[in-house]
């Protein structure tokens, strides 16, 4: 017990004071002859015992009664160490992703979360909270009541080391001695391990489940033929009846067929299905299911644009025939140049030029590839066995892609593929390590610090890149090398091509940095802009020659088709669709979390939170008993004979 005022309680001593008092009326009585009074005196010796024991049990009555006035006065509590700390911080973390779109029994389980906390949350204290998107810090307790009724679902997802982390960010740092609390209401769905609890807050977690754990999402589309749309599904339950799927153009109902997932006997199950398109006017495509469960996922929008060609120039000195052959696509405009009559005025159209195993580089190329490069075109240079190292060197200089030194003629193999490259993120399914390795009888030695895409087996470069600029040591030319009947020289020059006008693939996903390349030539102050029928960012670009570099990350921030316009004049089309990860319903049990107090709901543990901080006052009591004593007194002074 504990006393509020506790100075009080020297005023105990008063309690002193009625005792000398009873103690001087019960002195002892002195014998007087007196005759007269005889009958008087026997009946006072008669009653003395009794009068003795009222006047204790009286004074017993008063000491009891002014005890408990006094004790009232220092006002006695009982609580917990909690309860006694008043200064008191408290982190909200509301789990707003998409797999809180799950039903519950009250209905989706991020509303009722929200409900929860706002009929739960009933304190003066200022709060700070935080969802997947956005936070704030130190606010009233009625403005959080008006904040969280206007959450709204996010794609993005913190996982839990996150969590704890913004939430120590978000408590005070020069005040220690403050009882620290994070609440986290989630559903856990699993994203790893728990991290460790190791901070020097309290925390309480609320999981929510859902009713069923089920779910069916339009994984993913591709094109895998010309005008054909591959669309995947995956699906948590038996599905007992065919599930529909529809293809939408520009908002047109195109095809509608229906998905079977009874033959696969897998936990999750898959399925493919098949869509003929006609993408040579362009396709503003939607695939669309019907799921309760989870509504993010049921449906993807994928643009296909009017094909647009990539413009490469090839700068012969040497034979081209192979380069041909791989540029000799509907994808490519391909323009031959003699290097002896070459025109400058079209580097300028040029998305890619290919220096094709020139002698030498005059002043006028080299002035002219350097300003083609700062523009942001994409060159290759494939030396000549007998070139001018000079000449080549000015132009790396340049090009900062390093020093030529010498020509070494030696046979190497070509071995070491640098698999992670862009060049051949798509190109193999896993790392080959035994294939026929292609093979040069010379090469440059060179000193560089580009990056390599190909090496020699004793670790050599052949082939470097460098921002937009690509470099072999070795001739391609049939007597120095079989490079050019080498499985890998067509998806090595197609994807340097590809990448040098990045057109926008099919989607991008949403929360991720995104590039493309749009094919226009922008005047002065003219800008880019994305939009849709209700919004639109102008997003960060860079402006070249033949083209517009364009990225993007956190816009926009909700799925669907969204055109690209430049003052107000359409251009092309470009789709986002929301990342996947959260349709697959797996979740952590938070009970397995050390050093974390599980609630079976909100309701419990604001319970919980009320019980720790409750403060037990007993002064009320003991005026009760004040009064009581008094009442006794009156009655024996009343009722108890002398």
């Amino acid at each position: 017990m504990q006393f509020k005022h506790p100075e009080l309680l020297y005023a105990l001593f008063l309690l002193l004071i009625p005792i000398f008092i009873h103690l001087f009326q019960l002195r002892r009585f002195q014998k007087v002859a007196f005759t007269n009074v005889a009958f008087l005196k026997k009946v006072s010796i008669q009653t003395r015992k009794s009068s003795q024991l009222k006047k204790w049990l009286t004074l017993l009555a008063r000491l009891l009664a002014l005890a408990c006035v006094i004790l009232a006065f220092t006002q006695p509590f009982s609580a917990s160490k909690t309860a006694l700390n008043t200064e008191k911080e408290t982190v909200i973390y509301i789990d707003n992703s998409f797999s809180m779109q799950a039903k519950g029994k009250e209905g989706p389980l991020l509303q009722r979360a929200l409900q929860q906390l706002y009929s739960q949350t009933n304190t003066t204290d200022k709060i700070s909270w935080f969802t997947n998107n956005f936070s704030k810090k130190n606010i009233a307790i009625q403005d959080f009541k008006n904040d969280i009724l206007a959450v709204n679902y996010s794609q993005k997802q913190l996982n839990l080391k996150a969590v704890l982390l913004k939430s120590e960010q978000l408590f005070s740092k020069n005040n220690p001695n403050s009882e620290k609390r994070l609440l986290i209401l989630s559903d856990f769905q699993e994203k790893g391990r728990f991290p460790e609890t190791d901070y020097d807050f309290k925390i309480d977690a609320v999981p929510f489940k859902s009713n069923k754990r089920s779910n069916v999402s339009i994984d993913s589309a591709f094109i895998f033929k010309k005008n054909r749309l591959r669309v995947l599904v995956s699906s948590q339950e038996n599905q007992a009846q065919d599930l529909p799927i529809s293809l939408y153009n520009d908002g047109v109902l195109v095809a509608k067929t229906a998905l079977n997932f009874s033959e696969d006997t897998k936990e999750i199950k898959t399925a493919t299905i098949d869509f003929d398109i006609n993408s040579s006017k362009g396709f503003k495509g939607k695939l669309e299911i019907n799921d309760p469960n989870l509504l993010f996922d049921n449906t993807l929008f994928f643009t296909v644009n009017i094909p647009k060609k990539i413009n490469v120039l090839l700068i012969n000195n040497s034979e081209a025939n192979y380069l041909q052959r791989i540029f000799n696509n509907e994808e490519f405009e391909v323009t031959q140049q003699n290097y002896e009559g070459l025109n400058y005025s079209d580097f300028a159209e040029q998305n890619m030029i290919v220096l094709n195993e020139l002698t030498t580089i005059s002043n006028s190329l080299n002035a002219a590839l350097k300003s083609f490069s700062e523009n942001g075109g994409t060159l290759f240079i494939i030396p000549s066995n007998d070139m001018d190292i000079t000449s080549y060197n000015q132009l790396y200089s340049q090009l900062q892609m390093g020093v030529i030194s010498e020509i070494i003629p030696q046979e190497k193999k070509i071995t070491q593929i640098t698999f992670n490259h862009p060049i051949y993120a798509d190109v193999f399914e896993k790392q080959v390590i035994n294939f026929q390795y292609p093979k040069v009888n010379s090469y440059y030695s060179i000193s560089t610090l580009a990056s390599p895409l190909l090496k020699f087996e004793d670790g050599k470069p052949f082939l470097i890149q460098k921002r937009n600029t690509y470099v072999s040591t070795a001739s391609f030319s049939l007597q120095n090398s079989n490079f050019q009947s080498s499985p890998l020289i067509v998806p090595t020059l197609y994807n340097m091509a590809k990448q040098s006008l990045a057109l926008p693939k099919l989607y991008f996903e949403i929360g991720v940095q995104n590039q493309f390349s749009v094919p226009v030539t922008l005047g002065k102050d003219e800008i880019l802009k994305i939009k849709d029928s209700v919004f639109s960012f102008i997003p960060l670009q860079q402006t070249k020659a033949t083209q517009v570099n364009i990225t993007t990350e956190n816009e926009p921030s909700k799925s669907g088709i969204y055109s690209i316009e430049r003052n107000s004049d359409y251009l092309e089309s470009v789709s986002y669709n929301y990342n996947r990860s959260e349709s697959l319903l797996i979740y952590s049990n938070p009970e397995n979390w050390d050093g974390v107090t599980v609630h079976n709901s909100s309701n419990h543990l604001f319970d919980s939170i009320s019980e720790e901080n409750l403060v037990t006052s007993y002064w009320k009591w003991l005026v009760t008993f004040a009064l009581l004593f008094l009442i006794t007194e009156m009655l024996l002074l009343k009722y108890l004979k002398n």
